[in-house]
């Protein structure tokens, strides 16, 4: 008997017994063909948000990478190891997506490990070090702000510099200038199901559903 997750297993039985045979001729030929996706989602890696459930994607549909507070460092080809900047380079260079889409959320973490200024979890503080990247943002609370609307406001505004970092790629740069990438911003708010799209003109994140209702 393999050692693995049970709860893990079980759901892949399901998946192979409900899912695969609606979707197997899907994957043979993603096998096969190699993927082409349009889309390029960076979120975070809280296990309350995943693109592919948030946006009902099929296989192959988004090229998705993950990380603490859904952060994108800027362009440094320094020689270190950078998982983001890696995923980023194949995404648009490889795959030549359209769209690049930085997923923000409520409650997370990161953000919070970082209004709280909490101790580091090790030696290594490896969240504290990776949350430095965003401290140039101005992360004081207003005097009349509640602790809920300024960890809010700064889930957001990780987004938008987020957002501001890609543009700090050349190879980034140059499709967004030529049209040829476009780079969105959203928040999904965990206990709603709700998502809200950034609006580049007013720089508010306004409600996806209410936006396309007729």
């Amino acid at each position: 008997m393999i050692s693995f997750p049970r709860k893990l297993l079980e759901g892949y039985l399901g998946f192979r017994t409900e899912r695969l045979p609606a979707e197997q001729s899907r994957y043979r030929e993603l096998s096969e063909r190699g993927q082409a996706p349009e889309t390029m989602v960076i979120g975070c890696c809280d296990s309350r948000v995943s693109p592919e459930v948030i946006f009902d994607a099929g296989p192959g549909e988004l090229f998705v990478v993950r990380n603490v507070a859904n952060l994108v460092p800027l362009f440094e080809p320094d020689g270190g190891a950078h998982g983001v900047s890696a995923a980023l380079e194949y995404a648009v260079n490889v795959l030549a997506i359209k769209h690049v889409v930085v997923l923000g959320h409520a409650q997370c973490g990161g953000i919070r490990a970082l209004l709280d200024k909490i101790e580091p979890l090790s030696e290594g503080d490896f969240i504290g070090r990776w949350m430095a990247m965003f401290t140039g943002e101005v992360v004081e609370r207003g005097k009349h702000e509640t602790m809920q609307d300024f960890t809010v406001r700064i889930e957001k505004a990780a987004v938008i510099r987020s957002l501001e970092n890609l543009m700090t790629f050349p190879f980034v740069k140059t499709r967004v200038e030529s049209g040829k990438l476009q780079l969105h911003g959203a928040y999904f708010g965990v206990a709603e199901g709700e998502l809200f799209v950034l609006d580049k003109e007013s720089g508010e994140f306004k409600s996806a559903a209410r936006n396309e209702a007729p």
